[in-house]
C-alpha cells in the first residue's frame, strides 16, 4: 500500500514459491585470510544446510582451507529493497520470516559485513536456507501506518484474503480545489474532505485483509477523523508529495501519471485496481445512491463495479429494508477511467446538498459502513 510510508502487505502462503519469483544475484565474498569452510560460514551467520550450498557452489570439500583474496559464492542471494518493507520487497507473507530476514541483515552491519541496513533502495542480503520453509499458516500481525491518525495507525492484518493485489485509491480533487461543497448551518461541508475520510477508512479495511494500499492524495494532519463535521484546508499533497495544481487537466494528470509509473513497477507480479471516490452535487431535492462508473467496453471493470454495487445493495436491503435502492453501474468516458492503467472504478457516494445523503457522509459510523461495504465488495 503510505507511517507508511509502509505501505505494503503482501501476503502468500508459499514464502519459497513467492521469494524465487523475485530477481536476486548471489554475494561473493573474497576472505582476508585463509580460513575454513566452517569458518567462513560462522562469520556470515549461516546454517548447515548454508554451508552444504556453498561447498556445492564452490567445489570445495567440507574441510578444505579457502585461498586468501579469491571470491567465492556464498549461499546468500541479495535482492533489492524495492518495496516498503522486507515482506512487499520479497513477496513473502510471514511476518516472522521478515523478521528474521531484517535481524540477519542489522547483525551482519553490526558485524562489519553488509554497509547498510534493509531500507528502502538497500539491499536485503538472505540467505538460501531461510527460502527452504515450509508453507507456513497465516499469523495476524499488526502495523502502523501513521497517515491513519493516532486512534487508528495501528493496523491489525487479519489474513490474506486480498494477498498479491495493490490498490490504488483517489480521493476526488484536493489541494486547492475543495470539490464539490455546500453549507450546512454554520459549517462548510467539501467533497474532498468526507471522500479523503472514506478512503482512508477503505485503506485501512483492504490492508486489514493483506492488500497493498497506495493513497495518492494525502494529508498528513488529518487523518481518520470521527466528526461530523470536517475542517476543510489546501494542505493535500500526492502520494509522493507533491503539490497538486489547481488547474483540472494538470491534476488529473498528475495523479494518472504517479498511478501508472507505480503500476508499470508491479506489473505481471500483482492484480491492481484504482479506486476513486467523489461526492456529486445536484439540485438538493435530489437523493441518490452509490453509482459506480468503469469505462466504455471494459468487462473486467463491469465486472467489479457490479460487484460493489451487488453488496452495497444487499447491505441497505438487510439493514434498511424495503428501502429500495436506484444506484446503478454505468460507463463513462472520465479522465481517470481512460488515461490510467490500472482497472478501474470511479464512485459516487451521494449528493452532497441533499440533506438525506448528507447523513450517509456527515455521520462518522456511516463513513465506516461505506468503506467496510466497498471493501467488501472488492473481496
Amino acid at each position: 500500500m503510505v507511517g507508511r510510508r509502509f505501505f505494503y502487505i503482501l501476503t502468500s502462503f508459499f514464502l519459497a514459491t513467492q521469494i524465487y519469483a523475485q530477481k536476486f544475484y548471489y554475494f561473493k565474498h573474497a576472505p582476508s585470510s585463509k580460513i575454513t569452510v566452517t569458518e567462513l560460514c560462522n562469520q556470515f551467520d549461516l546454517e548447515k544446510s548454508d554451508k552444504d550450498s556453498f561447498i556445492k557452489f564452490n567445489s570445495v570439500k567440507a574441510d578444505s582451507k579457502l585461498t586468501k583474496g579469491k571470491k567465492y559464492k556464498l549461499p546468500i542471494r541479495v535482492y533489492p529493497y524495492s518495496g516498503d518493507n522486507i515482506r512487499s520487497s520479497l513477496g513473502i507473507d510471514n511476518y516472522n520470516t521478515a523478521k528474521k530476514i531484517q535481524e540477519y541483515n542489522e547483525k551482519l552491519k553490526k558485524d562489519g559485513l553488509k554497509k547498510t541496513i534493509p531500507v528502502k533502495g538497500n539491499e536485503i542480503w538472505v540467505p538460501v536456507s531461510y527460502l527452504k520453509e515450509k508453507k507456513q499458516k497465516f499469523e495476524p500481525y499488526t502495523t502502523k501506518f501513521s497517515l491513519f491518525g493516532k486512534a487508528y495507525e495501528n493496523v491489525t492484518v487479519s489474513d490474506n484474503k486480498l494477498k498479491n493485489q495493490v490498490f490504488y485509491l483517489i480521493s476526488g480533487h484536493g489541494g486547492p480545489d475543495p470539490g464539490a461543497n455546500c453549507k450546512k448551518g454554520c459549517n462548510i461541508l467539501c467533497e474532498d474532505e468526507y471522500a479523503y475520510d472514506i478512503v482512508l477508512r477503505l485503506a485501512r479495511n483492504l490492508m486489514s485483509h493483506g492488500a497493498e494500499v497506495y493513497v495518492i492524495v494525502q494529508d498528513k494532519n488529518d487523518g481518520i477523523r470521527d466528526t461530523h463535521y470536517l475542517d476543510f484546508d489546501n494542505e493535500e499533497v500526492t502520494y509522493d508529495g507533491k503539490k497538486i495544481p489547481l488547474n483540472q487537466v494538470e491534476r488529473l494528470k498528475q495523479r494518472t501519471d504517479l498511478i501508472n509509473r507505480l503500476y508499470k513497477i508491479h506489473k505481471d507480479k500483482y492484480t491492481q485496481k484504482l479506486i476513486e471516490i467523489h461526492i456529486d452535487s445536484r439540485n438538493e431535492d435530489k437523493k441518490i445512491d452509490l453509482f459506480f462508473y468503469h469505462f466504455p467496453g471494459s468487462e473486467a471493470g463491469k465486472k467489479v463495479a457490479d460487484k460493489m454495487l451487488e453488496t452495497v445493495k444487499d447491505k441497505y436491503n438487510t439493514h434498511q429494508k424495503d428501502r429500495g435502492y436506484t444506484g446503478a453501474v454505468k460507463e463513462r468516458n472520465l479522465y481517470s477511467l481512460r488515461k490510467t492503467l490500472p482497472l478501474c472504478i470511479y464512485i459516487e457516494v451521494g449528493n452532497i446538498t441533499n440533506e438525506y445523503d448528507q447523513k450517509r457522509i456527515l455521520i462518522p459510523n456511516n463513513r465506516q459502513a461505506l468503506a467496510n461495504w466497498l471493501a467488501e465488495g472488492l473481496m
